[in-house]
This record gives structure tokens, sequence and C-alpha cells, in this order.
């Protein structure tokens, strides 16, 4: 891989980011940086968008890297930056088998997350904070501001590759 190799991955809660972004880290060798890591610190408070976007700026200054996530506060700095995206457009009833099987498997093993911050199944199958009714509102919006943000030119210099079924984010590294 030439350097300065720069990869935004998006797409809903639960359709695989994060375990993508990594398995493309460990292969190319870059940094990877979840951006969910820096928006939540302990207790699951959620830093300030200004300190966020400082953060964010900052993980990514480096030449080759690697960035999961969704952060709208935060796409003008990850994209402009980025020389590709891979954009996970699943249908939501993948997506949503992949969240309750993360979910329940964090739950289980007490899975500690960023900043000490752990998953509670009951949290998220009977609350307002749900992420199966965050993944239900937010699937097909998503997809729209996806679609809306790649159509500006501050973002036409990126490569993107969407995929719209799961066995093809298995052969990543025919993307790269």
């Amino acid at each position: 891989m030439p350097s300065n190799t720069r990869i935004a991955i998006v797409g809903t809660s639960g359709s695989g980011k994060t375990t993508l972004a990594k398995q493309i880290s460990m292969h190319l060798g870059i940094q990877h940086v979840e951006l969910d890591a820096y928006r939540h610190g302990p207790n699951w408070t959620e830093s300030p968008d200004a300190s966020f976007r400082r953060d964010i700026k900052e993980a990514l200054s480096t030449s080759d890297w690697i960035a999961d996530g969704n952060y709208s506060v935060v796409r003008d700095i990850v994209w402009s930056k980025a020389t590709r995206l891979i954009w996970l457009d699943y249908s939501i009833t993948l997506v949503l088998w992949r969240l309750l099987k993360r979910t329940v498997k964090r739950c289980l093993f007490r899975e500690k997350l960023w900043n000490g911050n752990r998953e509670n199944i009951l949290q998220h199958l009977f609350t307002k904070d749900s992420l199966f009714l965050w993944a239900l509102k937010t699937h097909w919006s998503m997809k729209t501001e996806i679609q809306e943000a790649l159509k500006q030119p501050q973002y036409s210099h990126m490569q993107v590759t969407r995929i719209n079924k799961s066995q093809s984010a298995k052969y990543w590294e025919t993307l790269l």
C-alpha cells in the first residue's frame, strides 16, 4: 500500500465498521482511529463538540490511518483528509442481527469498551437510549445523508466503495 493511506469507514450502528477497520489496520499496519472512543468518555458522557473535533484532528494528523464512525460533527475533518471511503450499506435486518450478536456478547463477557464503559442489555432493549432504536431511527436517513454529503465537491477526491452485501466486506483486501 502506498504512503498516505487514509480510509474512512461509515455505516449504520452495528454494520461492522470497527471490525472491518481493525482487520484493515492490522493488515496494512496503519493506525486505527475509532471515533466512538473519542466521543464517549467515562460513564458514557459525550465529549463536547469542540474537544471532540480537536481530538480527532490530532488523531488524524499522521499520514496513514483508518477511521470508523458516523459523526457528522467531525465529517469535514475525517472526509477531507481521507483518500478512500468504505460505506457499509447493509439491510436493516442484517444490521439488527449483527447489533444483537455484538451486544449480547459484550454483555455476557462484560467487555470493557472505551474509557471503561460497558454495555447493558436491558438499556439496549428497553430504554429510549437503545442502540436498536437508534439503528431503526437512523438507518434510512443516514443513507440519504451520506449520499448527499458525497455529492459535495470537497469530498470528490475520495475513492468511494459502497458495500451492500455482507460477503463483499470479506474481500476487502481486493478493494485496497
